[in-house]
C-alpha cells in the first residue's frame, strides 16, 4: 500500500505525461494488489474465527482438552479441559506446549500432521514421563487442524467408570476445577458445580477426615476420600461419616454393595469391615477379623509399621502398592488410607483398587525403555567403533600396499585386517539389535528360502545332530529381508547344536497360525491376525528360569568364556523386531528349549526389486561354525567388484570433512597417493570458511554425517547453493537408512559405511568425479 502511494505522489513530480501515467498505473496496480493481499488476509481471519467459534460452541466444555491449529501449528484456539491441562504454558505453539509431555514431540505432530492431510483424521498413542496420553488430529477447512489431546490411565478408566455408581465422586484437577461428577454426587449436591470452593464449606481439604459438604438441603457431613491420579488430578469419593454410635447397620449393608472395595481397620492392625468387593480382591470370603499383614505383602516393610503411621496420621492419602497374599493367582492391589474417628479411638478405612494389569503395563514399560536404553547405546558404541575400525583397517591397507606374501609383515597385516573385519561383524550385530541396521524386505515363501539354507545348516551343526524341517503344507508368505532372517535361523540352530553336546534331534518347524484373540505373553502383545511362525526346538540342557529374562540383552551368555559373543540372541531379537515380527522363548532345564518367531502374514502384490548387493555372512565363525563352512557359497545375489582406480583414472578436487584425526588421515593419504588434490577440514565451519574463496574448485565433498556443531547435510545444503555441481559422498558409522532422509535432499550424492577400505574409498570418489 505504501510502495503505490509512492508511485502515486511521484507522478506529480515528473514532467513526461507519459511518465506520469506509467506512474499511476504502477501506484494502481501496487494499491489494488495490497487491497486484495489485505483482503485475503481479512477474509481468511475472519473464517477461522467463525471456525474457532463454532469450535468453542462444541468443544468448550468437553472433558477432553481439544486445540485448533494452523498448518504452521499455531494454536488458534483451546477449550477449558486444554487451558487447565497445559495450565502456566507460556508457547502459543503446540510443539511447546507438548514439551512438558516427552521429549522432542514435534516430530510426532508433524507426523501425523501430514497423515491427517493424506487421510483426514489420524490417531496415535505416546508413552510420556505422565503417563499415556492419545492424540487425535482431525483435518478442518482453512487449512486447520483439530487436536484432540487424552490423558488416562487405569485409574482414569475407573473415573470414567464412576457414573455407574451410588456412591457420591467426583475428579478434579490440581486447581480445583471439576472436571467430573457422577449422578450421585449431583443429587447430593442438588446439581453440578464447577469448583471444589462450590461443595466444601471449609479448606484447605483434608482427606480422611469429615467434612462440610453443601449439600441440596443445607450442609451435610461426609468423609472424604481421596486417590490421586495423573498430571496433579484426584477423584474424590464422598462416603457416610463413620463415628460409630452414628453409623447403623444399615449403612454399612449400604457399602458392602459399593463397588469401591473398602476395608476399615483398627488400631491393631485387624479388618473389622470389608465389603464384597474388597474380600473379592484378596481372594478370601473371611478376610473379616483377619490381620491386614496376612492379607498383603511387599511393600517393603512391615505392614504394622505402615498402619501404625497411618493410625498417627502420617502418609495419609498416598497410594502404596501392594501383592495380595492370595494363592491362585497374583493380584497387586493399590491401597489409600483415611483416618476415621470412631466412639473411644480412631479406625483406618482402605480404599483399595485392582493395580495388576497397572504392575503388567509398568513392568513392561520397564522393560521397553531398559531394552531401548540399550539399544541407543549398542548403537553409539557401534558408531564409534566404526570410525576406530575405519582408522586400523585403513592404515592396515596403506602399509599393505607394495608388499606380497614374503615379506616378513605381510601376515601380521593380515592378521590386523582379519581381526578388524571380525570387529566389524560384531559392530553389525550391535546395528541389529538397536535396529539401525538396513533392511531389504521382500516377499518370501519359508519352505524355499529354509530349503536353500538346509545344507548350511546340516554343516553347522555337525555329525551327531540330525537336522528337521517340518512344513506346513499351505505356508503363507510373509515380508522379510531373506538375508537377516537366515542370519537369525542360523543363530538360533547355532545355540540349539552348542546346548546339545551328547547330540540329539533340532527341529525347525514352520505353521500358519491364526490369532483370534491378541496373544499376550513375556510383555509383549501380539494383536489378531494371520502369522506364520517359525519354531525352532532342540532337545538340549534348557535355560535356567533366572536367566531365560536376560537372553536378549547384548553380551549375555551362559556359555564359556572365548565361547561366545552373547551378541546372537540379541542380533535375532533386533532384527524380528525391524521386520515387524515376534520372538519368544519356552524352555525347562533339562528338557530342552523352544524358540517362536511370529511374522505377519504378506498379502501384498510382489512387485520385483533390483538386485541389491550382500555380503556373504562372515559371522558364522563367531558362531563357533567349522572353518569349511566359511567355503560355502550361499544363494544371494553376487557381490559386485568395484575396480581399483589407477592414477591415471583419479584426478579432482576433493574437500574432506571428518572430525575423527585418524580417519581423516587414512583418508587424505589415500586419496592423495591415487591421484587426487585434498583438502581437510575438522568440521563443517571450516569446511565453509575453505569455500569462502570463490576461485577455488572443488569436485567432490567427502563428508562425515554425525560431527560436532553442524552436521554433513546441513553444511553441504548450504555449500550445493554456490558450487550445485559438486558431487557428494556421506560417510558414517551408522547404518544407511539412518541418513536416507538427509540423503534424499541432497542431489548427486552417495553413502560410504564406515569401516571403509581404502579401494572403498577411492573408487567411490571416482566413480562420483567420472
Amino acid at each position: 500500500m505504501l510502495i503505490g502511494a509512492v508511485f502515486l505522489g511521484a507522478s506529480w513530480l515528473v514532467v513526461s505525461p507519459k511518465v506520469g501515467l506509467g506512474l499511476i498505473l504502477t501506484g494502481m496496480a501496487f494499491i489494488s494488489l495490497a487491497t486484495v493481499i489485505g483482503g485475503l488476509a481479512l477474509l481468511q481471519k475472519l473464517r477461522r474465527g467463525r471456525l474457532a467459534s463454532a469450535l468453542s460452541g462444541l468443544f468448550e466444555n468437553d472433558k477432553t482438552a481439544a486445540f485448533l491449529t494452523d498448518g504452521d501449528g499455531a494454536v488458534i484456539y483451546r477449550n477449558a479441559a486444554s487451558r487447565d491441562l497445559f495450565e502456566g504454558a507460556s508457547s502459543n505453539a503446540l510443539s511447546m506446549q507438548l514439551a512438558d509431555f516427552y521429549a522432542a514431540p514435534a516430530s510426532v505432530l508433524y507426523g501425523l500432521q501430514r497423515r491427517a492431510q493424506a487421510l483426514g483424521n489420524a490417531t496415535e498413542e505416546v508413552n510420556t514421563a505422565r503417563g499415556r496420553i492419545r492424540i487425535q488430529i482431525h483435518l478442518v477447512e482453512e487449512g486447520g487442524f483439530l487436536w484432540k489431546i487424552e490423558q488416562y490411565s487405569l485409574r482414569d478408566a475407573g473415573a470414567r467408570g464412576g457414573e455407574h455408581i451410588g456412591l457420591p465422586m467426583m475428579t478434579a484437577s490440581k486447581t480445583g476445577t471439576i472436571l467430573f461428577m457422577n449422578d450421585a454426587a449431583r443429587n447430593l449436591l442438588g446439581g453440578r458445580e464447577t469448583t471444589l470452593d462450590r461443595i466444601f464449606t471449609e479448606f484447605p481439604l483434608q482427606p480422611g477426615t469429615i467434612m462440610q459438604v453443601s449439600g441440596r438441603d443445607g450442609p451435610v457431613p461426609a468423609l472424604v476420600c481421596e486417590l490421586p491420579t495423573s498430571a496433579g488430578r484426584r477423584e474424590l469419593y464422598l462416603l457416610p461419616p463413620s463415628s460409630a454410635p452414628e453409623l447403623s447397620t444399615d449403612e454399612w449393608a449400604f457399602i458392602d454393595g459399593l463397588p469401591v472395595p473398602l476395608l476399615k481397620v483398627d488400631l491393631g492392625g485387624r479388618i473389622t469391615m470389608a465389603n464384597r468387593r474388597a474380600r473379592d480382591l484378596l481372594g478370601d470370603k473371611d478376610a473379616i477379623g483377619s490381620l491386614m499383614a496376612d492379607q498383603v505383602e511387599g511393600l517393603g516393610r512391615p505392614v504394622s509399621e505402615w498402619l501404625r503411621e497411618a493410625h498417627a496420621g502420617r502418609h495419609l492419602g498416598r497410594s502404596e502398592i501392594v501383592r495380595a497374599t492370595r494363592i491362585d493367582e497374583d493380584v497387586f492391589i493399590q491401597i489409600s488410607l483415611a483416618q476415621i474417628s470412631e466412639e473411644n479411638s480412631t479406625a483406618l478405612v482402605a480404599v483399595l483398587q485392582d493395580a495388576t494389569e497397572l504392575k503388567s503395563l509398568e513392568a513392561q514399560f520397564v522393560q521397553s525403555q531398559k531394552m531401548e536404553a540399550i539399544g541407543q547405546l549398542a548403537g553409539g558404541v557401534a558408531h564409534d567403533f566404526n570410525n576406530l575400525l575405519t582408522a586400523i583397517s585403513g592404515h592396515c591397507d596403506l602399509l599393505m600396499m607394495g608388499r606380497d606374501e614374503q615379506d616378513p609383515a605381510y601376515s601380521d597385516l593380515s592378521q590386523i585386517i582379519q581381526n578388524a573385519n571380525r570387529a566389524a561383524a560384531l559392530v553389525r550385530q550391535l546395528l541389529a539389535f538397536s535396529r539401525k541396521q538396513t533392511l531389504r524386505p521382500e516377499k518370501l515363501l519359508l519352505t524355499e528360502s529354509l530349503a536353500d539354507l538346509t545344507h548350511l545348516l546340516n554343516r553347522l551343526v555337525g555329525e551327531k545332530i540330525s537336522l528337521q524341517l517340518d512344513h506346513d503344507a499351505e505356508l503363507m508368505p510373509i515380508r522379510a529381508d531373506r538375508r537377516q532372517l537366515d542370519q537369525v535361523i542360523m543363530n538360533l540352530v547355532v545355540n540349539a547344536r552348542d546346548a546339545m553336546q551328547n547330540g540329539g534331534t533340532i527341529r525347525v518347524e514352520t505353521r500358519n497360525v491364526f490369532l483370534e484373540t491378541a496373544l499376550r505373553r513375556d510383555r509383549a502383545s501380539v494383536p489378531a491376525g494371520d502369522y506364520v511362525a517359525i519354531r525352532v526346538i532342540d532337545e538340549g540342557t534348557g535355560i535356567p528360569a533366572d536367566k531365560i529374562g536376560k537372553i536378549f540383552e547384548p553380551f549375555f551368555t551362559t556359555k564359556k568364556a572365548g565361547k561366545g559373543t552373547g551378541l546372537g540372541l540379541s542380533m535375532a531379537y533386533g532384527i524380528v523386531k525391524q521386520m515387524g515380527g515376534y520372538i519368544f522363548v519356552d524352555s525347562l532345564p533339562g528338557q530342552g528349549t523352544t524358540f517362536t518367531l511370529y511374522f505377519p502374514v504378506s498379502r501384498e502384490i510382489d512387485f520385483p526389486e533390483d538386485a541389491v548387493e550382500a555380503d556373504v555372512d562372515d559371522n558364522i565363525q563367531d558362531m563357533g561354525a567349522p572353518q569349511a563352512v566359511l567355503e560355502l557359497s550361499l544363494d544371494t545375489p553376487a557381490v559386485t567388484q568395484k575396480t581399483e582406480p589407477t592414477n591415471a583414472d583419479a584426478g579432482g578436487v576433493v574437500l574432506l570433512v571428518e572430525d575423527e584425526a585418524p580417519v581423516r588421515a587414512f583418508a587424505s593419504r589415500a586419496l592423495r597417493m591415487r591421484g587426487f588434490t585434498v583438502l581437510e577440514a575438522d568440521c563443517a565451519e571450516q569446511a565453509l570458511q575453505v569455500l569462502e574463496d570463490t576461485a577455488l574448485k572443488i569436485d567432490v565433498f567427502v563428508t562425515d554425517v554425525i560431527m560436532p556443531g553442524m552436521d554433513g547435510p546441513t553444511w553441504v545444503s548450504k555449500a550445493l547453493k554456490d558450487r550445485p555441481d559438486a558431487k557428494v559422498v556421506f560417510m558414517s558409522g551408522y547404518a544407511e537408512d539412518s541418513v536416507s532422509d538427509h540423503q534424499a535432499r541432497i542431489p548427486n550424492s552417495v553413502f560410504l559405511p564406515k569401516p571403509f577400505s581404502l579401494t572403498d574409498l577411492t573408487a567411490t570418489v571416482n566413480d562420483q568425479i567420472h
